[in-house]
């Protein structure tokens, strides 16, 4: 197949673009700034795709690219940035695509769990209506940005990642260090939910949707979900560390003011009933097993 990927030299976009030229696609790039190559094509997510001609028969597109939500704390222009960059971006690259002469067979975005904003104690599914706040907010107006690619003839996959765990990067790799030293500890009561995924599991959600016929929401989540005590716990024991140092939510709220609230001490039972109804495997279900493999011969 011929692919094209935003966002590929980000954690994910990297291993994804590896995975595809290693079963043998095509992969093009879609990178800001000069090409380096042939496998690489200009795009600006503020004005378009210059050359849109060489996005000619493509079979697929991965759209990955978007700020990272836990990159600062969030002020009003922070926040500005992450809508901007995710709507504005899917907007821009949904209207250049909108010149080919065939539309991409597929069209997989990406989105987020925080579609459903803090689901308390209920577990939900793609079912699920959206929350209220900030990251709600974000999300469906993310996924609507690609709803032109349905009228012309795409399928359109929106996949709502939940925390993605790889000591590359991410959440995971900003926790290592200070559970290393035997700092880290539960944060607010613990009990909240966290829906995680490994790397490997989205890179192959990924590959999934752009094979098969899922279109729609679908939430890229381990089966296994866990409360952010059984998580801390875990990756203690992964790590050889005690975690014996919680963090109060009034203390994450001051380091963090309303990142915290939306990302550490919401919660979110969230389950991956596309996938799993079209028959995906996931490679790590449960997250102390998958804290072991990831990090137990490193500690």
């Amino acid at each position: 197949m011929k692919i094209a990927i935003t966002g590929s030299t980000g954690m994910v976009g990297s291993h994804l673009v590896e995975a595809l030229r290693a079963r043998g696609d095509q992969v093009l790039r879609l990178v800001r700034g000069a090409p380096r190559g042939s496998e690489e094509v200009r795009w600006e997510p503020e004005s378009g795709i210059p050359d849109v001609a060489a996005l000619e028969e493509l079979d697929g597109v991965v759209h990955l690219a978007g700020e990272n939500i836990a990159a600062r704390r969030w002020s009003d222009a922070q926040k500005e940035r992450i809508r901007k960059s995710r709507t504005r971006g899917t907007t821009v690259l949904v209207n250049s695509l909108s010149k080919l002469r065939k539309p991409p067979r597929a069209f997989v975005s990406a989105s987020a769990i925080g579609f459903y904003g803090d689901t308390g104690d209920r577990k939900v599914d793609e079912t699920a209506p959206a929350g209220s706040g900030f990251l709600p907010e974000v999300c469906r107006a993310w996924e609507d940005a690609s709803k032109p690619m349905e009228a012309q003839g795409s399928r359109v996959a929106h996949l709502r990642f939940g925390v993605i765990l790889s000591p590359e990067g991410g959440a995971l790799k900003k926790m290592l260090l200070p559970f290393k030293m035997g700092l880290g500890g539960v944060v607010g009561s613990g009990k909240q939910g966290m829906s995680w995924v490994s790397l490997r599991d989205v890179v192959a959600a990924l590959t999934f949707a752009l094979d098969r016929d899922l279109a729609g929401p679908v939430n890229v989540v381990a089966p296994g979900a866990c409360s952010n005590h059984h998580f801390t716990k875990a990756l203690g024991r992964a790590l050889g560390r005690p975690t014996i140092l919680p963090m109060p939510a009034f203390a994450a709220k001051l380091a963090f003011g309303e990142l915290a609230e939306d990302l550490l001490l919401a919660s979110a039972w969230v389950r991956p009933a596309v996938l799993e109804g079209a028959g995906f495997r996931f490679q790590d279900r449960e997250v102390g097993p998958a804290l072991q493999r990831m990090l137990g011969s490193d500690s």
